[in-house]
């Protein structure tokens, strides 16, 4: 493995920038683009450092050079976590999934409650349109990020949480449309409903009607771990494969990512000391995984990670997460481009 190379990719004084995975992530060739949100950085002793009773901006980086260089944008459809919800419009005309520069943003408003929306874009997130209500027949509280699968023109499933039992945040789901967006329906819930938390899917096609998705998952009292579902009918049904990354520290959601050669690439943030970024390897889609990659270990705290990974046409990766360090107040957005 060669030597990693980190890169800034966003960094502004007093302002706290994170959780990619909440936003989402695009390429086209060399052409990559991830979201983030910005807010106001207040020290917190736990949890993240920011203040939450103000709006976060949304951001986007994009670079056209494989990661290289970036540059940062705010798109104007986009909004924030605060005031969306009874002023969401439907979608009126269907997508066209396989449009060249064709993306779509899952997003949702309060982390336990809901309500979801998704916005569109035709040239490369370039521009937005939407806000557009996400909704999934006979189920609320649904918490949507950016993850999904196109299967046709028309034809595309989402992965993403909903809340539990007790109303909170929990359960991951996978839901399809068949008409272009307009509606979407349950296809099923993915594992059991667990003590903790089982959520934040990220999802591949294998070819055929085969996925498969890592999820983040944590019970009371234990540490968190990256773990392995695949299906074998388009996700109507899902078998579990095991953990692929067990022992993670606070927890932190995956990104999985198909290499040329035919390996799966599993990226994710590691919040236990040393606090840092990690990968592991599959040869056997999914059944087997490396032994841990450490692409670094020098955060000063567990508030890092939401990675999104890329390859690059050289088939090299990028991965791109929050981070802090090497002062306490710094959160900012950086990738980290490497080969293995």
């Amino acid at each position: 493995m060669a030597e990693p190379k980190n890169i800034l990719v966003y960094k502004e004084e007093g302002r706290y920038a994170g959780w990619p995975a909440n936003h989402g992530a695009w390429a086209w060739g060399n052409e990559l683009v991830v979201g983030f949100a910005v807010g106001d950085y207040l020290f917190k002793p736990e949890g993240p450092s920011v203040d939450s009773t103000k709006p976060y901006e949304i951001c986007q980086a994009r670079s056209m050079d494989g990661g290289e260089t970036w540059t940062i944008e705010q798109p104007r459809a986009i909004h924030g976590y605060v005031g969306i919800g009874s002023t969401l419009s439907r979608l009126q005309e269907p997508l066209g999934f396989g449009q060249p520069g064709f993306a779509l943003m899952f997003k949702f408003a309060n982390q336990h409650t809901g309500p979801s929306r998704f916005y569109v874009s035709n040239d490369c997130c370039r521009t937005w349109c939407g806000p557009y209500k996400f909704l999934v027949e006979g189920f609320d509280h649904i918490v949507a990020r950016t993850d999904y699968v196109i299967r046709g023109p028309r034809e595309c499933i989402m992965f993403g949480s909903m809340a539990k039992s007790n109303r909170l945040e929990g359960r991951a789901f996978c839901a399809r449309t068949t008409d272009g967006g307009l509606t979407w329906s349950l296809l099923s819930t993915i594992g059991p409903e667990p003590e903790g938390y089982l959520i934040m899917p990220s999802t591949i096609s294998l070819g055929g009607d085969r996925l498969l998705t890592v999820l983040r998952h944590k019970d009371p009292n234990t540490e968190g771990s990256i773990d392995v579902y695949d299906s074998d009918d388009a996700g109507a049904t899902w078998r579990f494969l095991g953990e692929a990354a067990p022992n993670i520290g606070a927890g932190n959601p995956p990104s999985l990512l198909a290499l040329r050669d035919g390996r799966l690439c599993l990226t994710y943030g590691y919040r236990a000391r040393p606090y840092g970024i990690r990968a592991r390897i599959s040869s056997d889609q999914g059944a087997s995984w490396s032994e841990e990659i450490i692409l670094r270990d020098d955060a000063l705290a567990e508030d890092l990670g939401y990675v999104r990974s890329f390859r690059r046409c050289d088939g090299s990766i990028v991965t791109v997460y929050y981070f802090n360090g090497p002062q306490h107040h710094d959160r900012t957005i950086q990738a980290t481009i490497w080969t293995y």
